[in-house]
């Protein structure tokens, strides 16, 4: 049953106080009948009375819990029109020392993950010859710096994922975005924090430890985005006719696209220069 011609939003990640979170309610402001999912319905208990919402269990790492909440969306509105793959995980650490494990859990998170979502949704948007497919990325993968390049290669495979699925789908009506955000205020601090506390010690990267600390919690500054201004802005953009193929917001968005055009002694010099700061 179609939900008054609203367009249909399924959004991963919505747990409250993070990005996804501030997305669902965005796009619900834009009388968008929104699907908001996480891996459990309380982090996302103060959606659960309003009826723009429609909550579901969803765990980006398991094949049968993708298709299984896809089947129930498309029974239930019989389209889904925006994919937003917003879940995702950080992990900090010298890439010489961190668990494989945690390397791959990233993986299977930031890539694996949305793509079990394109897959499930390609074919039903396929057979509409309609459809947009967000990918939420982020800047830090156009600069990498030390103590986060697990998360930033993620972050970069996603967006050449994107890039590709952006050529091959529009054959089918299918617009791609790759959303770049840059510092944004967020719950993603804490839950780095989290992850950062079952790490190994440190070895050879002992002395570097209270540098490894903070970059767990670099988006997380006085200067950070609110997430609701970039979550605005964000969906404006999602929802044109025909939206952009890149779109980046947020604090130093802007300075780390410029850094990413420097020379790699350039950018490598700044970023030295930055981390002594």
């Amino acid at each position: 049953m179609e939900p008054d011609g609203k367009e249909v939003v399924l959004i991963t990640g919505c747990s409250a106080g993070g990005i996804g979170h501030a997305l669902a309610r965005a796009f619900a402001a834009e009388k968008c009948q929104v699907v908001a999912t996480s891996r459990s319905k309380v982090s996302m208990g103060d959606l659960e009375q309003d009826p723009r919402f429609f909550l579901q269990e969803l765990d980006v790492l398991s094949h049968d819990s993708v298709q299984r909440v896809v089947s129930t969306v498309v029974e239930k509105y019989g389209h889904i029109d925006v994919l937003v793959n917003n879940a995702g995980v950080q992990c900090v650490g010298p890439l010489a020392e961190i668990p494989l494990s945690a390397l791959q859990r990233t993986f299977d998170t930031n890539v694996y993950g949305p793509m079990r979502l394109v897959q499930a949704v390609v074919p039903h948007m396929a057979s509409r010859r309609k459809g947009k497919i967000v990918n939420v990325g982020s800047i830090a993968a156009l600069a990498p710096g030390p103590w986060a390049g697990v998360y930033t290669a993620s972050k970069a495979a996603l967006h050449a994922l994107t890039d590709t699925l952006r050529l091959e789908l529009r054959h089918f009506g299918i617009d791609v975005i790759n959303v770049a955000p840059g510092a944004i205020w967020s719950n993603i601090g804490n839950a780095v924090r989290a992850n950062y506390s079952q790490m190994p010690e440190w070895k050879l990267y002992k002395p570097f430890e209270a540098a490894i600390r903070a970059r767990a919690h670099f988006s997380q500054g006085p200067k950070s985005t609110p997430s609701e201004e970039f979550a605005k802005k964000t969906v404006a953009a999602v929802l044109k006719k025909n939206p952009p193929a890149w779109f980046s917001s947020g604090h130093l968005s802007t300075a780390m696209a410029v850094m990413y055009h420097l020379p790699l002694f350039i950018r490598d010099f700044i970023i030295k220069i930055a981390i002594k700061g």
